[in-house]
């Protein structure tokens, strides 16, 4: 995935707010659904932003379709940003 569709899903509050939610566990569509304001319409365009930027993933059991934050596309981020840091002189 590339470094540009990352931060493009970043740069949405509701979608970080998303990702606050799930850090603490996975959850169901719905149960991030209750948290907001919003069409269950927008809550699923929200979540496959973040799919398509591989910062979440699903696991499908029974009928739900549970989401969980991808942490290894966070560690690239932060490596990319740590290098941007430099030698320090």
């Amino acid at each position: 995935m590339g470094m540009n569709e990352t931060m493009k899903a970043l740069s949405d509050p509701v979608r970080r707010d998303i990702l606050q939610l799930l850090k603490n566990g996975r959850k169901s569509a719905g149960e991030i659904g209750e948290h907001f304001l919003l069409t269950g319409a927008t809550v699923s365009y929200h979540l496959s932003k973040l799919k398509s930027a591989d910062l979440i993933c699903e696991q499908k059991y029974k009928n739900f379709i549970y989401y969980e934050i991808n942490t290894s596309v966070f560690e690239e981020l932060l490596s990319w940003i740590y290098g941007l840091g430099g030698k320090k002189q």
